[in-house]
């Protein structure tokens, strides 16, 4: 599940000409986060069996509704690729594109997964206005079934508020570092439950884990060199132009495999 959170205020535009994004989870997501922006956006959520939340289905409904991200990449996304060799990369939960349109831009040769053929179409024509169609494939994919990316496959696998029951992280998480070749990095960002569960949200905090949740639960073992933090950032809440500049935590893994 991609939930709808605070617009970054500091990520640089992908060049996408209409300005929205990706992915599900995600200003995604990713830019995902909770949508608090309306009672009646609050409401589709509550009013919504918790089992749907994380199906085509659901995300599909969502997006007709409205463009849902802002266009921009993700503030911890371009933290971590300002380092790295533009090589192969993963966006899974790519949503309508900004991460993987960003990185395209980038010079990287992308792969964009989401559950949501709706998103994925608008993410092809994002793609299409930034000039970077030929640099990025779009695949429908749902990553809690039998979804599996190509073993060893990508030089940057990166899921941005790409939110799971957590029953289930760790068992996705694996298949997302398997796909990460010798030399290459694994960044996953998640929302933490101190800024997106609680009073005011359909949420609670059993469906966020901390970085260090994550990595306990991924058990990489010494081939990799894993970073574990919850950092904050200044973001719009709820996005828009009506929202507040507050400061949100994240939970983010990053991953580089040595061997």
């Amino acid at each position: 599940m991609a939930t709808e959170h605070p617009q970054d205020q500091h990520n640089p535009q992908h060049g996408q000409a209409d300005g929205h994004q990706h992915g599900r989870a995600h200003d995604h997501g990713h830019d995902h986060g909770h949508d608090h922006g309306s009672a009646d956006r609050v409401a589709a959520w509550q009013e919504t069996d918790p089992a749907e939340w994380f199906t085509e289905r659901f995300w599909d409904d969502r997006y007709r509704e409205r463009p849902i991200w802002s266009g921009n990449a993700n503030q911890r996304l371009v933290e971590t690729a300002a380092d790295l060799t533009p090589g192969r990369a993963l966006d899974v939960g790519c949503g309508e594109g900004g991460d993987a349109i960003w990185l395209a831009g980038q010079g990287w040769q992308v792969t964009g997964s989401d559950v949501s053929p709706v998103a994925l179409e608008r993410a092809r024509q994002a793609g299409e206005a930034a000039g970077v169609a030929d640099a990025v494939t779009w695949e429908q994919a749902d990553g809690r079934g039998d979804w599996a990316p190509p073993a060893g496959a990508y030089d940057l696998v990166t899921a941005s508020f790409l939110q799971f029951p957590r029953s289930e992280l760790a068992d996705f998480h694996r298949k997302l570092a398997a796909a990460v070749a010798p030399g290459g990095t694994l960044l996953i960002t998640a929302h933490h439950a101190d800024s997106h569960a609680g009073e005011g949200t359909p949420f609670t905090a059993d469906l966020f884990a901390t970085a260090q949740e994550m990595a306990d639960g991924l058990a990489l073992d010494a081939g990799w060199e894993v970073s574990a933090t919850d950092p904050t950032r200044e973001a719009v809440f709820p996005p828009g132009p009506e929202g507040t500049l507050m400061s949100v935590r994240d939970a983010v893994l990053r991953a580089v495999r040595r061997r």
